[in-house]
Protein backbone atom coordinates (compact mmCIF):
# COMPACT_ATOMS: atom_id res chain seq x y z
CA UNK A 1 0.00 0.00 0.00
CA UNK A 2 2.70 2.41 0.78
CA UNK A 3 4.22 1.92 -2.83
CA UNK A 4 1.00 2.60 -4.30
CA UNK A 5 0.69 6.02 -2.33
CA UNK A 6 4.17 6.39 -3.02
CA UNK A 7 3.51 6.15 -6.74
CA UNK A 8 1.17 8.74 -6.75
CA UNK A 9 2.74 11.12 -4.79
CA UNK A 10 5.79 11.02 -7.33
CA UNK A 11 3.04 11.96 -10.01
CA UNK A 12 1.36 14.47 -8.12
CA UNK A 13 5.27 15.95 -7.35
CA UNK A 14 6.03 16.24 -10.72
CA UNK A 15 3.02 17.67 -12.17
CA UNK A 16 3.20 20.45 -9.45
CA UNK A 17 7.19 21.51 -10.60
CA UNK A 18 6.12 21.17 -14.38
CA UNK A 19 2.50 22.49 -14.65
CA UNK A 20 0.18 20.45 -16.22
CA UNK A 21 0.88 21.81 -19.44
CA UNK A 22 3.95 20.20 -19.45
CA UNK A 23 3.01 16.86 -18.57
CA UNK A 24 -0.03 14.99 -20.51
CA UNK A 25 -2.82 14.25 -18.48
CA UNK A 26 -3.22 10.90 -18.45
CA UNK A 27 -4.85 9.15 -15.65
CA UNK A 28 -3.63 8.29 -12.55
CA UNK A 29 -5.89 4.91 -12.02
CA UNK A 30 -7.57 2.64 -14.09
CA UNK A 31 -10.91 0.34 -13.38
CA UNK A 32 -10.50 -2.24 -14.87
CA UNK A 33 -13.94 -4.11 -14.38
CA UNK A 34 -15.41 -6.40 -14.89
CA UNK A 35 -18.97 -5.75 -16.81
CA UNK A 36 -22.04 -6.17 -15.01
CA UNK A 37 -20.17 -5.75 -11.88
CA UNK A 38 -20.98 -2.60 -10.54
CA UNK A 39 -18.45 -0.32 -12.84
CA UNK A 40 -21.68 2.10 -13.72
CA UNK A 41 -22.59 3.04 -9.57
CA UNK A 42 -19.08 3.37 -8.74
CA UNK A 43 -18.33 5.89 -11.51
CA UNK A 44 -21.42 8.12 -10.69
CA UNK A 45 -19.81 7.71 -6.88
CA UNK A 46 -16.18 8.31 -7.91
CA UNK A 47 -17.46 11.76 -10.04
CA UNK A 48 -18.53 13.40 -7.08
CA UNK A 49 -15.69 13.24 -5.20
CA UNK A 50 -13.60 16.73 -5.51
CA UNK A 51 -10.02 15.40 -5.39
CA UNK A 52 -11.47 13.67 -8.61
CA UNK A 53 -11.77 13.50 -12.18
CA UNK A 54 -14.08 11.21 -14.49
CA UNK A 55 -14.28 12.20 -17.90
CA UNK A 56 -18.07 12.79 -18.99
CA UNK A 57 -18.02 9.36 -20.92
CA UNK A 58 -17.46 6.70 -18.64
CA UNK A 59 -15.99 4.07 -21.10
CA UNK A 60 -13.05 5.80 -22.78
CA UNK A 61 -11.74 2.16 -24.35
CA UNK A 62 -8.22 3.47 -25.42
CA UNK A 63 -6.37 0.34 -24.58
CA UNK A 64 -8.85 -1.80 -25.80
CA UNK A 65 -10.34 -0.31 -28.98
CA UNK A 66 -8.41 2.95 -29.67
CA UNK A 67 -5.56 2.25 -29.23
CA UNK A 68 -4.48 3.55 -32.41
CA UNK A 69 -5.25 6.79 -31.43
CA UNK A 70 -2.37 9.27 -30.54
CA UNK A 71 -1.80 9.32 -26.42
CA UNK A 72 -2.67 12.86 -26.99
CA UNK A 73 -6.15 11.67 -28.53
CA UNK A 74 -6.50 9.34 -24.72
CA UNK A 75 -5.09 12.57 -22.58
CA UNK A 76 -7.24 14.94 -23.90
CA UNK A 77 -10.30 13.22 -22.37
CA UNK A 78 -8.85 14.41 -18.72
CA UNK A 79 -7.52 18.08 -18.98
CA UNK A 80 -10.37 19.59 -17.57
CA UNK A 81 -8.90 17.91 -14.26
CA UNK A 82 -8.13 20.12 -11.99
CA UNK A 83 -4.24 20.08 -10.58
CA UNK A 84 -3.96 17.76 -7.55
CA UNK A 85 -6.87 15.83 -8.65
CA UNK A 86 -7.06 12.38 -9.41
CA UNK A 87 -7.77 11.25 -12.83
CA UNK A 88 -9.38 7.83 -13.40
CA UNK A 89 -10.16 5.73 -16.33
CA UNK A 90 -13.33 3.36 -15.74
CA UNK A 91 -13.52 0.56 -18.78
CA UNK A 92 -14.70 -2.42 -17.89
CA UNK A 93 -13.68 -3.74 -20.92
CA UNK A 94 -9.62 -3.51 -19.93
CA UNK A 95 -9.83 -6.81 -17.52
CA UNK A 96 -11.32 -9.24 -20.12
CA UNK A 97 -9.64 -7.95 -23.27
CA UNK A 98 -6.18 -9.61 -24.00
CA UNK A 99 -3.92 -7.35 -25.19
CA UNK A 100 -5.10 -4.33 -22.47
CA UNK A 101 -2.12 -5.18 -19.34
CA UNK A 102 0.53 -5.09 -21.77
CA UNK A 103 -0.76 -1.63 -23.21
CA UNK A 104 -1.19 -0.27 -19.94
CA UNK A 105 2.06 -1.59 -18.91
CA UNK A 106 3.49 0.24 -22.22
CA UNK A 107 1.92 3.56 -21.57
CA UNK A 108 1.59 4.08 -18.11
CA UNK A 109 3.47 1.58 -15.91
CA UNK A 110 2.72 3.19 -12.56
CA UNK A 111 -0.74 3.19 -12.91
CA UNK A 112 -2.97 1.73 -10.20
CA UNK A 113 -5.34 -0.49 -11.27
CA UNK A 114 -9.07 -1.39 -9.62
CA UNK A 115 -11.02 -4.73 -10.26
CA UNK A 116 -14.79 -4.96 -9.11
CA UNK A 117 -15.34 -9.08 -9.45
CA UNK A 118 -19.09 -10.03 -9.31
CA UNK A 119 -19.94 -13.73 -8.72
CA UNK A 120 -19.21 -15.23 -11.98
CA UNK A 121 -21.91 -17.08 -12.82
CA UNK A 122 -24.77 -14.36 -11.67
CA UNK A 123 -22.32 -11.96 -13.82
CA UNK A 124 -22.29 -14.52 -16.66
CA UNK A 125 -25.97 -14.79 -16.68
CA UNK A 126 -26.38 -10.51 -16.13
CA UNK A 127 -24.33 -10.08 -19.23
CA UNK A 128 -26.89 -12.26 -21.24
CA UNK A 129 -29.71 -10.80 -20.13
CA UNK A 130 -27.76 -7.45 -20.50
CA UNK A 131 -27.51 -8.37 -24.00
CA UNK A 132 -30.63 -8.97 -24.85
CA UNK A 133 -32.56 -5.96 -23.78
CA UNK A 134 -29.74 -4.24 -25.86
CA UNK A 135 -30.64 -6.36 -28.76
CA UNK A 136 -27.21 -7.64 -28.41
CA UNK A 137 -28.21 -11.59 -28.59
CA UNK A 138 -31.37 -13.35 -30.00
CA UNK A 139 -29.83 -17.35 -28.75
CA UNK A 140 -31.17 -18.96 -25.70
CA UNK A 141 -29.38 -18.65 -22.82
CA UNK A 142 -28.20 -22.53 -23.23
CA UNK A 143 -27.54 -22.25 -26.92
CA UNK A 144 -25.17 -18.83 -26.23
CA UNK A 145 -23.36 -20.49 -23.74
CA UNK A 146 -22.85 -23.00 -26.11
CA UNK A 147 -22.09 -21.61 -29.01
CA UNK A 148 -19.81 -18.82 -27.60
CA UNK A 149 -16.48 -20.55 -28.13
CA UNK A 150 -17.64 -21.24 -31.83
CA UNK A 151 -18.72 -17.04 -31.89
CA UNK A 152 -15.08 -15.93 -30.39
CA UNK A 153 -13.34 -18.02 -32.99
CA UNK A 154 -10.41 -16.14 -34.49
CA UNK A 155 -11.22 -13.03 -31.91
CA UNK A 156 -7.56 -13.18 -30.56
CA UNK A 157 -5.85 -12.29 -34.38
CA UNK A 158 -8.47 -9.21 -34.57
CA UNK A 159 -8.31 -7.78 -31.50
CA UNK A 160 -4.21 -8.12 -31.94
CA UNK A 161 -4.53 -4.83 -33.54
CA UNK A 162 -4.29 -1.64 -32.53
CA UNK A 163 -7.88 -0.92 -33.69
CA UNK A 164 -9.11 -4.26 -33.89
CA UNK A 165 -13.30 -4.84 -32.85
CA UNK A 166 -14.05 -8.36 -32.87
CA UNK A 167 -18.28 -7.97 -32.21
CA UNK A 168 -18.75 -11.29 -30.11
CA UNK A 169 -15.20 -10.75 -28.39
CA UNK A 170 -17.35 -7.92 -26.44
CA UNK A 171 -20.65 -8.76 -26.90
CA UNK A 172 -21.31 -12.65 -26.71
CA UNK A 173 -18.51 -13.50 -23.96
CA UNK A 174 -20.55 -14.33 -20.94
CA UNK A 175 -18.14 -17.21 -19.69
CA UNK A 176 -15.48 -16.56 -20.62
CA UNK A 177 -15.34 -12.62 -19.00
CA UNK A 178 -16.67 -14.78 -15.61
CA UNK A 179 -12.99 -16.43 -15.84
CA UNK A 180 -11.61 -13.83 -13.65
CA UNK A 181 -8.43 -16.07 -12.71
CA UNK A 182 -7.31 -16.27 -16.80
CA UNK A 183 -7.48 -12.42 -16.81
CA UNK A 184 -5.85 -10.94 -13.62
CA UNK A 185 -2.86 -13.54 -14.20
CA UNK A 186 -2.13 -11.33 -16.99
CA UNK A 187 -2.50 -8.44 -15.02
CA UNK A 188 -0.21 -10.03 -12.00
CA UNK A 189 2.44 -10.91 -14.72
CA UNK A 190 3.15 -7.33 -15.32
CA UNK A 191 2.19 -4.79 -12.52
CA UNK A 192 3.11 -5.01 -8.68
CA UNK A 193 0.53 -6.57 -5.95
CA UNK A 194 0.81 -2.85 -4.58
CA UNK A 195 -0.63 -1.49 -7.56
CA UNK A 196 -3.89 -3.47 -7.92
CA UNK A 197 -6.97 -3.68 -5.62
CA UNK A 198 -9.23 -6.46 -6.63
CA UNK A 199 -12.74 -5.90 -4.30
CA UNK A 200 -16.44 -7.93 -4.32
CA UNK A 201 -19.18 -6.22 -6.19
CA UNK A 202 -21.11 -7.52 -3.64
CA UNK A 203 -19.32 -5.96 -0.80
CA UNK A 204 -19.39 -2.31 -3.20
CA UNK A 205 -23.53 -3.16 -2.52
CA UNK A 206 -23.88 -4.83 0.83
CA UNK A 207 -20.93 -3.22 2.63
CA UNK A 208 -20.66 -0.15 0.76
CA UNK A 209 -18.76 2.52 3.39
CA UNK A 210 -16.32 0.04 4.47
CA UNK A 211 -15.09 -0.62 0.86
CA UNK A 212 -15.70 2.86 -0.28
CA UNK A 213 -13.51 3.91 2.15
CA UNK A 214 -11.07 0.78 1.46
CA UNK A 215 -11.07 2.05 -2.19
CA UNK A 216 -10.51 5.67 -1.70
CA UNK A 217 -7.54 4.53 0.88
CA UNK A 218 -5.85 3.40 -2.05
CA UNK A 219 -5.94 5.95 -4.24
CA UNK A 220 -5.01 7.57 -0.85
CA UNK A 221 -7.69 10.31 -0.91
CA UNK A 222 -9.67 11.57 1.78
CA UNK A 223 -12.65 9.24 2.45
CA UNK A 224 -14.38 11.94 4.24
CA UNK A 225 -15.42 14.25 1.39
CA UNK A 226 -17.49 11.87 0.37
CA UNK A 227 -21.21 11.75 1.92
CA UNK A 228 -23.25 10.42 -0.95
CA UNK A 229 -24.74 7.07 -0.97
CA UNK A 230 -24.12 4.41 -3.55
CA UNK A 231 -26.33 4.38 -6.68
CA UNK A 232 -27.64 1.32 -8.46
CA UNK A 233 -27.54 2.19 -12.12
CA UNK A 234 -27.68 0.11 -14.83
CA UNK A 235 -29.33 -3.17 -12.83
CA UNK A 236 -31.23 -5.66 -14.68
CA UNK A 237 -35.27 -6.38 -14.33
CA UNK A 238 -35.24 -9.66 -12.55
CA UNK A 239 -34.71 -11.70 -15.09
CA UNK A 240 -31.99 -14.18 -13.57
CA UNK A 241 -34.48 -15.46 -10.66
CA UNK A 242 -36.61 -17.20 -13.40
CA UNK A 243 -33.19 -19.44 -13.70
CA UNK A 244 -33.33 -22.77 -12.15
CA UNK A 245 -30.45 -23.55 -9.79
CA UNK A 246 -29.91 -26.59 -12.09
CA UNK A 247 -28.67 -24.65 -14.51
CA UNK A 248 -26.39 -22.14 -12.27
CA UNK A 249 -25.09 -25.34 -10.93
CA UNK A 250 -24.14 -26.42 -14.15
CA UNK A 251 -22.33 -23.02 -15.21
CA UNK A 252 -20.81 -23.29 -11.88
CA UNK A 253 -19.16 -26.62 -12.88
CA UNK A 254 -17.74 -24.62 -15.88
CA UNK A 255 -16.22 -21.77 -13.66
CA UNK A 256 -15.45 -24.11 -10.72
CA UNK A 257 -11.21 -22.90 -11.23
CA UNK A 258 -12.23 -19.48 -11.36
CA UNK A 259 -13.73 -19.93 -7.78
CA UNK A 260 -10.82 -22.14 -6.48
CA UNK A 261 -8.31 -19.16 -7.72
CA UNK A 262 -9.51 -16.14 -6.22
CA UNK A 263 -10.24 -18.41 -3.20
CA UNK A 264 -6.68 -19.11 -3.30
CA UNK A 265 -4.82 -16.19 -4.14
CA UNK A 266 -6.90 -13.61 -2.88
CA UNK A 267 -9.48 -15.17 -0.39
CA UNK A 268 -12.37 -13.99 -2.34
CA UNK A 269 -15.17 -16.55 -2.07
CA UNK A 270 -19.36 -16.58 -2.74
CA UNK A 271 -21.68 -18.44 -0.81
CA UNK A 272 -23.75 -21.05 -3.51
Amino acid sequence: MIHAYNILNSIRLIEGQLGLKCVRSLPHFLVLGTQKGGTTSLHQLLGLHPDIFLPNIKEVHYFSQNFHQPLDWYSNHFLEARPGQLRGDITPFYLFHKEVPARIKKKMPNCLLIALLRDPVERAISQYFHACRNGYENLSMEEAFEQEEHRLNGSDLIISKPDGNHYSYQKHSYLSRSRYDEQLRRYRSLFSNEQMLIIRSEDLFDNSEKTIRLLLEFLRIDPNLLNANLPKVNSGLGEAKKLNNQFRNSIRMKLESTYKWLDTHYGITWDY
